[in-house]
């Protein structure tokens, strides 16, 4: 019974992960009761764009604010490495209850940097983005009979010449009967604990209550008569009929006129529950696109696992059986006309060339690998919903350091297996991990910084984040790293099955440069992940919601083979023309996917970001891309050195050569 009930749990864990490939979610918190009149609160997050990594602050534009003044919501360290910035705003309604014409503010008349900020924002294509019970406010456009959804409405548009704001929503709340009575709080969703009436409350299930369960927005440019509004006050009916059509613009910007802000809202009960509404969001797109990218990476594996099979089993094997088939005498014979990979025995294990280097980038690559897998399969599983923004990003930030202690361990001990036992320099080992991978990535991203800071983007990194930052590095990462290395070095080191000779063996001249098989053995790693690069990018720099990390799972997983199997298959042809040096290039053999993931970057850069904005925008979307690919390199290098370690290994422990 104990067996068949770890069957069946696997079984349900390996169908929650893929989920015919879609990303779920775990709500992670009740629905909040509204009773009819109600007070509904809408908020409003940075300013971004389509093809910009610098948001901004709502509230930099002439916009109404608040007349209790513009607060904060809570903020975690993945919204604030984000760059979200969660305020409230003066648009405000009550549960069931419709409204229509209702004026906000006027603006004072627009001065010359007004207007030309206004104007840079709408060339920039900025969205505003509205969150009502943390749903971010979705938008509906229609474009050749397909319905495409978009978060968030656009500041405005430029038609011809002329500059036009959208300054009157159309808001769409739908609901849904409360169906819960028991519920006593609400859990965390990124917003503040709010009490829900129990069974037994203050004010009584039997009282009617609704849920928010969809926000639509419909942005309209409406040019209003503003001597009608001269003295009208904030909330107040607009003194006429407002008609919103959002395939007409007519309040154009011109400097020094204000600009009237009105709104409407609806209340429409949908059939949509709860655990549900986030559906809209979350719909993914081309599925069969993601099948195909599948598809397409078990064929790259299947095609070097033939081969590898083809090394083993025709090749190695044949090899191994012939040799212990023979005598003594026959055995010492056949040792004169060794040709090929038994040449190199007594080089093969050589120390290479910046050895502690080498044992640093894999320490850190396992340990992003293993930050990526268990945040990915977490995700996948749902713990990690977008209802909770910056989850995803303080996750992964903890895990990583978490994971020092795993780096530590590795790095560690793969020095003294180097050094064949010898733990002198552990500790220089350990710290080096400790601070290789986050030092590279605290100088890009500091230069990042003062780029955003320059910008006065919402995106920058405030300073107290950095003090933050470097805490969690110092007093967490380090020591852990540490802790790990002191494991790594009282751990038995890996004993290379043959001799090293003191002389090293000529290596015989190449017919092509060995590095060009290198660089070009990355281009089958990158075609199993290609495909799912495309949505990546698309989450990152066009605003839109990821989650179908089922499927990202198992091309991970499937990445992580074909690296695997690439750098086998390179390390085996480079023993058999003599080559010994294989332990830099079994590393770069997988990880120079990362050469051809920048390259995508860039191409993707100049073809479908061609509206980005300056060279600034430019720069960070490079940045960002350099440190992306960083991590990548190390990961994949680090999969296809271990890999080729544990072959070549398994290969020179198979034979007994003298």
């Amino acid at each position: 019974m104990g067996c068949l009930s770890k069957s069946v749990i696997w079984v349900v864990v390996i169908c929650l992960i893929l989920e015919c490939g879609e990303g779920f979610y775990l709500p992670g918190s009740y629905p909040h009761k509204y009773a009819v009149g109600d007070s509904l609160s809408v908020k409003v997050n940075s300013l971004t764009s389509i093809d910009t990594e610098m948001p901004f602050s709502y509230y930099s534009l002439p916009f109404c604010k608040p007349q209790e003044g513009v607060k904060d919501s809570a903020e975690n360290l993945g919204e604030l490495l984000m760059g979200d910035r969660i305020e409230n705003s003066p648009y405000r309604f009550k549960m069931y209850t419709n409204e229509t014409e209702i004026f906000l503010c006027k603006t004072s008349p627009l001065s010359a940097d007004e207007f030309k900020l206004l104007k840079k924002r709408i060339d920039e294509m900025y969205q505003v983005n509205l969150i009502l019970d943390n749903l971010p406010a979705i938008r509906y456009t229609k474009k050749d009979n397909f319905l495409l959804r978009w978060t968030g409405y656009p500041v405005g548009i430029k038609v011809q010449e002329g500059y036009y704001v959208f300054n009157h929503l159309k808001l769409t709340v739908l609901v849904r009967k409360y169906e819960e009575t028991n519920v006593a709080r609400v859990m965390g969703t990124g917003d503040a604990v709010e009490m829900i009436p129990g069974g037994n409350g203050v004010g009584g299930s039997e009282e009617p209550g609704y849920m928010v369960v969809g926000f639509e927005v419909v942005p309209c440019s409406v040019q209003h008569d503003m001597n009608a509004i001269k003295n009208s006050k904030v909330y107040d009916k607009y003194p006429g009929k407002i008609n919103c059509d959002p395939a007409t613009v007519s309040m154009a910007i011109k400097e020094s006129q204000p600009i009237a802000f009105t709104y409407e809202v609806s209340f429409v009960e949908s059939d949509i529950k709860w655990p549900s509404r986030w559906d809209a969001y979350l719909k993914m797109e081309g599925a069969k696109v993601h099948w195909f990218s599948i598809l397409n990476s078990l064929m790259v594996i299947t095609f070097l696992a033939g081969i590898v099979l083809v090394i083993f089993l025709r090749t190695v094997r044949r090899d191994l059986t012939r040799y212990e088939e023979l005598d003594k005498e026959a055995q010492a014979q056949m040792n004169e006309e060794l040709s090929g990979w038994k040449l190199v025995v007594g080089d093969v294990f050589r120390a290479p060339s910046y050895p502690s280097l080498l044992c640093v980038m894999v320490g850190d690559g396992v340990q992003l690998l293993g930050m990526g897998v268990v945040t990915i399969m977490f995700a996948a599983l749902g713990f990690m919903s977008p209802a909770s923004r910056g989850t995803l990003l303080t996750g992964m930030v903890f895990l990583y350091l978490i994971l020092g202690i795993a780096a530590g361990y590795v790095a560690v001990r793969l020095w003294r297996t180097i050094g064949c036992g010898d733990h002198t320099g552990w500790v220089s080992v350990a710290w080096k991990a400790a601070c290789f991978f986050p030092g590279v990535a605290f100088l890009i991203l500091t230069f990042l910084n003062f780029l955003l800071w320059g910008s006065h983007s919402t995106g920058a990194i405030p300073f107290s984040l950095y003090v933050i930052l470097i805490l969690l590095w110092f007093c967490i990462s380090v020591p852990l790293t540490l802790v790990g290395g002191y494991f790594g070095a009282k751990a038995p080191h890996i004993e290379y099955p043959v001799r090293t000779n003191q002389i090293p063996r000529e290596i015989p001249p190449q017919k092509y440069p060995s590095w060009l098989l290198v660089l070009g053995a990355g281009t089958l790693p990158f075609g199993t992940l290609f495909i799912e690069l495309f949505f990546i990018m698309s989450s990152l720099w066009m605003g839109r919601v990821y989650y179908v990390f089922g499927f990202l799972f198992i091309v991970l997983i499937l990445l992580v083979v074909v690296c695997a199997e690439v750098s086998l298959v390179l390390t085996y042809m480079h023993l058999c023309v003599e080559d010994w040096k294989w332990w830099w290039k079994s590393f770069f053999a997988s990880g120079s996917v990362a050469i051809y993931i920048f390259l995508y970057s860039i191409n993707y850069l100049i073809f479908d970001l061609k509206s980005l904005s300056g060279p600034v925008s430019a720069t960070l979307y490079l940045g960002y891309s350099l440190f992306m690919v960083l991590a990548i390199m190390l990961v994949t290098g680090t999969v296809g050195f271990l890999s080729s370690f544990w072959f070549v290994h398994y290969l020179f422990s198979s034979v007994k050569l003298d």
